[in-house]
């Protein structure tokens, strides 16, 4: 790994504020496992759409950043223990996760959430589907009558797929997509998506209202002039701003 990811275990011994040549520095926490939102490239290092938005986004702000990298089941507690700053991990906004940090404003409207499956004619409704924990897709499918098996990482709700646990995965179609266009035997299910969750958006501790308030002037400069929907499209994250 490269010096900007850091392990979770660094990071507790740096206490919760990280400094830079005297300056207060601005830790971005993201998965690295969620292409093409954020993902750990050849080099080792973050990259993606929220990578390239988070850096921008840093800049516009006039912050000090530096990306590092927690898995997705503990995200947000480690975040409230201030093992980093701010949530960039495709994070949709709920009113659940709402009452334990905060956002900004979002950077990304709903993504529709599709369904892949080995076969078009698979049981939806009362089949077996993967998803990974602590997503909305998981929240969703726990309220059907289909049977929810649960992943740590995307990529296991993929094999799972593949291997016969699962009838079909749930997630966002941006991450979907380029699996079934790789994979001969996976597919989307056609006219089978779900529209989850309140878009987006970065996440910070409750506390951290000025980081919040920051980053939301700098995502609302990149809507006034376009930029951030360049990102939306050339990332191919779901539909961009009117």
């Amino acid at each position: 790994m490269k010096k900007t990811i850091l392990s979770t275990t660094a990071l507790a011994l740096l206490g919760s504020m990280a400094m830079a040549d005297g300056h207060a520095v601005v830790r971005l926490g993201t998965e690295g496992a969620y292409a093409p939102w954020n993902f750990i490239n050849d080099d080792g290092e973050v990259d993606g759409f929220e990578r390239e938005l988070g850096d921008e986004l840093c800049i516009r702000a006039e912050l000090t950043c530096e990306w590092v990298t927690n898995e997705w089941d503990s995200i947000i507690p480690n975040l409230v223990s201030g093992n980093y700053d701010v949530i960039m991990a495709g994070m949709s906004i709920t009113e659940e996760r709402d009452e334990v940090i905060d956002f900004s404003e979002n950077y990304s409207q709903p993504d529709p959430s599709s369904f892949l499956a080995m076969s078009a004619d698979v049981d939806l409704a009362t089949g077996v589907i993967a998803a990974q924990s602590g997503t909305i897709q998981a929240s969703y499918i726990a309220s059907t009558d289909a049977t929810l098996l649960e992943f740590a990482t995307p990529d296991e709700t993929i094999a799972a797929v593949k291997n016969g646990e699962a009838d079909a995965v749930l997630a966002d179609a941006s991450f979907l997509a380029p699996v079934a266009d790789a994979e001969a035997d996976l597919s989307i299910v056609d006219g089978a998506d779900v529209l989850l969750g309140g878009g987006v958006a970065a996440g910070v501790r409750e506390s951290d209202t000025e980081l919040r308030d920051k980053l939301t002037a700098a995502i609302q400069s990149m809507k006034a002039d376009g930029s951030l929907n360049e990102l939306i499209v050339k990332w191919e994250i779901g539909v961009p701003f009117e």
